[in-house]
Order: structure tokens, then sequence, then C-alpha cells
């Protein structure tokens, strides 16, 4: 899971960690450092079903962080889509929106 802080005044600052929990309202995931509630952040979640049985998923998830304790930060999740994975990551490029 990799994730980036949305902020206008800072340049990106961006981690990753791991998923611990995920619903339809919000993820809990591990991170190495301190992300404060209020934080909007955005999440890239490799899914483990495939478009077709073929084709690699992500799930790209908007929200706002609510809680962090223990190495552990809870967002709430504001907007979200899956998008397929290049199977190449240095390849550039637009993403496909799967609905």
């Amino acid at each position: 899971m990799r994730y980036k802080i949305l902020s206008k005044r800072s340049a990106e600052e961006a981690g990753d960690g791991k998923t611990v929990n995920i619903s339809s309202s919000g993820v809990l995931f591990t991170s190495g450092q301190v992300l404060l509630p209020g934080r909007r952040l955005e999440l890239s979640i490799s899914w483990p079903a495939q478009l077709n049985n073929k084709c690699a998923l992500k799930l790209v998830a908007r929200g706002r962080i609510v809680r962090f304790e223990d190495g552990c930060a809870a967002m709430e999740i504001q907007q979200y889509e899956f998008r397929t994975q290049s199977s190449h990551p240095s390849a550039a490029g637009p993403q496909a929106v799967v609905n």
C-alpha cells in the first residue's frame, strides 16, 4: 500500500505501509510517519482480484485521517475508484478507470 499526503502548502509527501483493516467507509493501515488527524490522503492499494482474470487492479481512495495511534492510521474514505495497474512499474501514461 502506498499513500501520498494531499497538501497545497508543502512539497508532496508520500510513504508506504500495510493495510490492517478495510471497509466501505475507511481503511486502517500502518505508517512509519505520524499522520495527524485532519490530513487529507490518497491511498493506492493493490487489489487481490483481477479484471477479467488477467488485469491487475488497484483501489485508489481519498479521504482524511481520523485517528493515529501505535503506528496505525485510520482514514475515512470520502472518494474511491478502481484502476488498472501497469505490468511495468516504469511505464508512464494514463490508467483506465474501471467502474
